[in-house]
């Protein structure tokens, strides 16, 4: 773990400390801000290297998913050494790191589901399959990059390609593992369920512990291979919300009105029921936040979804322009990069309010990674569970790199 005092911004607040975390020439970066990543104590989190701010590719063999113990200086400790690893999750308790090695593709390959210790030890195969799902008959293939795992940390799901190689237009599925009864259930879902971005409610209540946050693009375009030609977003993409049965389907009340689009970015806050979803106005294309419950489903129409309750929680910054952003696990701050007038990204932290009516606080700007960013680069910032880091990627040094930030 490297100081930065350099990477601090002109506006940063007294006390910020920047941290590069990772250094080889290969890249590295963290995993998407979505994924539960971190311990519940915010001390150790996994990250990986050879990756790029989307991922990794299944077959390179200098990918390993690390874990970073604060509590040791940030050192890094390599939890995998596996081809086709992806789709990481740390249970609720801290105690594992779950993946998947997937080496399906469309009609054969097989696919297993392992866990790790944080410490590195008791690594265990928990489902090994190389044919159709039991109870299922179908083969699944091209798992989602992520996973996510309940907070009761009972069962894991992420979502799967179900076409043959030779079938246009074939379904997704929600593939649902119960670690509890060693079982896994398959959910056959629309086409348009490309690029799902699954989110179990981070909430312990034991219904909502069920429930999955999950992205929809109409319209998409897929090869039969299950390769996206076409990722819509604009006015295909909105968000559901569904129980990890595949029932009970509810609708969040953004994009898809002509005026506003979801950017495919959103995050529960915190343990709440409550989400809060990304959204750009085409006019004059501000990158809005939007906290909603969920509502009944409506036949996919987004705003205007009878009964959708609206916070737009950005309408105190002048203008809004967040597009990657997450909340601490009690959903008190929000960490989002934000869209300065010279179009450079500054990553910036802020407070939400103790009315459930009003806007975000205290916005504070920490710093403006350089050089400009791209889809590889992203720096897509994220909040640890305790809300005192801020996690971010950078390719300032020429070479991609995950940093943390922390002191604001």
């Amino acid at each position: 773990m490297i100081e930065r005092p350099d990477m601090r911004g002109p506006r940063a607040p007294e006390g910020l400390e920047v941290f590069q975390l990772t250094s080889e020439a290969i890249p590295s970066a963290h995993i998407y801000m979505e994924a539960q990543i971190f311990a519940p104590d915010s001390r150790r989190f996994v990250l990986h290297r050879s990756a790029t701010a989307h991922g990794s590719a299944l077959d390179d063999g200098r990918h390993q998913f690390l874990l970073c113990d604060l509590d040791a200086g940030g050192g890094l400790r390599p939890l995998t050494d596996e081809r086709n690893a992806k789709a990481p999750a740390v249970s609720p308790d801290g105690a594992w790191m779950y993946y998947v090695l997937d080496r399906t593709f469309p009609g054969g390959g097989d696919f297993e589901l392992k866990r790790v210790r944080l410490d590195g030890t008791g690594r265990e195969t928990l489902f090994a399959v190389d044919g159709p799902i039991p109870g299922a008959g179908r083969r699944v293939a091209r798992f989602y990059p992520l996973s996510t795992i309940s907070s009761d940390g009972k069962r894991l799901a992420t979502t799967v390609f179900l076409g043959d190689g030779t079938t246009l237009n074939a379904p997704y599925g929600l593939l649902v593992f119960d670690l509890d009864r060693a079982t896994m259930a398959l959910h056959e879902m629309a086409p348009s369920f490309c690029n799902a971005h699954p989110q179990y409610c981070r909430s312990r209540e034991a219904e909502a512990a069920h429930d999955l946050m999950i992205q929809e693009n109409h319209g998409c375009e897929r090869d039969a291979q299950g390769n996206v030609v076409k990722l819509t977003g604009g006015a295909g993409a909105d968000i559901h919300l569904l129980r990890d049965d595949g029932t009970n389907l509810r609708d969040f009340p953004w994009g898809r009105d002509g005026e506003e689009y979801c950017q495919g970015h959103q995050c529960w806050r915190g343990r709440t029921t409550t989400a809060v979803g990304g959204t750009i106005r085409k006019a004059p294309g501000l990158g809005e936040l939007i906290l909603s419950p969920p509502a009944p489903h409506a036949d996919h129409a987004g705003a205007k979804t009878p009964g959708g309750r609206r916070v737009n929680l950005s309408r105190s910054f002048d203008p809004p322009r967040c597009y990657h952003f997450s909340t601490d696990a009690e959903g008190r701050r929000l960490v989002t990069d934000y869209r300065l007038s010279d179009g450079r990204m500054d990553v910036a932290v802020a407070d939400f309010p103790k009315d459930p009516e009003g806007a975000l606080e205290n916005l504070r700007f920490l710093l403006t990674p350089q050089p400009p960013q791209d889809k590889t680069t992203h720096m897509h910032p994220f909040c640890s569970p305790d809300g005192t880091m801020a996690l971010f990627n950078s390719s300032e040094s020429g070479v991609l790199q995950a940093y943390m930030a922390r002191g604001f």
